[in-house]
């Protein structure tokens, strides 16, 4: 079941059947270097991670690495969601978009959209971000992209991402402070909490919107940010992820305030996991609420209750929520006939 978080469900019943486009936002933040700041990959490597979360994506197969990436806890990447999904009900399309990888992915024949990115660097020093680059090469894909298919799937693999964003977000003066998710069920507050202190020290309170985004975000972040303007809902397009996807349309809600522009959204929606609408420390739906951007927003109903595999409980704890379009690839999944058992059982046997 599809369940609204904002909204009505009108907009996610009408792409019921329709093709879609699946894009991948792949970047690396040095700021996942911190030590034990997330968990979103193998410890020491774990840059690799969005490069092997496309890998198995496209691939069914990591092939940067001997085995797929999975933390020390041992939960499995969310790419193992997104590619059920695909097994079961295949996207017309899967496109990559490099916005700054340490490790480009092994793969042949799939499109890769390579915007000549570094990857930021660490917030808590200068994310160091040519701001206005990044921005503008966002909103000239957007205006320059020509969809195959009926809507775009745009989700994202960025180790430390929900740090960046919630940086950004404070950075830009909103109040969200508790709002954002995290990798871990027991989030590491006291190194995320430094890591986000440091980086708004180097804010200047004369500093404007893409001063303040160089400091302490992310290429993806603004990259999306200016993708979403670019396209100018001239195509349906769902942001798929949680509270990253929420930052995004924060800094779009800052651009448009500043210009005192205006942007229709009847196209624009996100979905995301149950894991993390009801993630006791965070709160999509208050981050959501903060954006004058009036949009649909939703979020799959499934869990591994059917499940006995221990990995895929540990997301039923808490100890993973989001990430690769999990949340909107269940959507997806759910809006083309294919059941919780059917999703269950395809994610369990790429297990192994």
């Amino acid at each position: 079941m599809i369940k609204n978080i904002l909204g009505t469900n009108d907009y996610i019943e009408f792409l019921r059947g329709k093709s879609v486009t699946f894009m991948l936002a792949l970047s690396n933040t040095k700021t996942a270097d911190i030590k034990d700041i997330t968990q979103a990959g193998i410890p020491g490597k774990i840059y690799l991670t969005p490069t092997l979360d496309s890998e198995f994506l496209t691939c069914g197969k990591v092939r940067s690495l001997e085995n797929i990436a999975q933390t020390p806890k041992g939960v499995p990447t969310p790419a193992l969601i997104t590619r059920a999904t695909h097994l079961l009900k295949p996207f017309s399309n899967i496109e990559l978009l490099n916005l700054g990888l340490e490790v480009l992915p092994k793969v042949d024949y799939f499109k890769i959209h390579d915007f000549n990115l570094a990857p930021s660097e660490d917030i808590s020093l200068n994310a160091n971000i040519d701001t206005m680059d990044v921005f503008k090469r966002g909103l000239d894909f957007g205006q320059e992209y020509e969809c195959k298919d009926d809507y775009i799937i745009l989700a994202e693999s960025v180790p430390s991402g929900t740090t960046t964003a919630a940086a950004t977000a404070l950075a830009l003066g909103y109040e969200c402070k508790e709002f954002f998710s995290s990798s871990f069920k027991n989030v590491p507050d006291d190194i995320r909490n430094k890591t986000i202190e440091k980086a708004l020290e180097n804010i200047d309170e004369r500093d404007d919107i893409f001063t303040r985004l160089s400091k302490v975000s992310d290429n993806m972040l603004i990259f999306i940010a200016g993708f979403i303007l670019g396209l100018n809902n001239q195509t349906k397009f769902i942001l798929a992820g949680g509270t990253q996807m929420a930052c995004a349309l924060l800094i779009v809600n800052s651009i448009l305030k500043q210009m005192q522009g205006h942007l229709e959204t009847s196209n624009l929606a996100l979905c995301t996991t149950k894991w993390v609408y009801e993630d006791e420390k965070s709160d999509i739906k208050a981050l959501l609420e903060l954006n004058d951007l009036k949009i649909n927003a939703y979020y799959a109903d499934f869990d591994f209750s059917l499940s006995e595999h221990p990995a895929l409980k540990l997301y039923d704890e808490g100890e993973a929520k989001e990430g690769v379009g999990a949340g909107t690839a269940l959507t997806y999944a759910l809006l083309n006939g294919i059941s919780k058992e059917e999703l269950t059982k395809k994610i369990e046997s790429l297990l192994g």
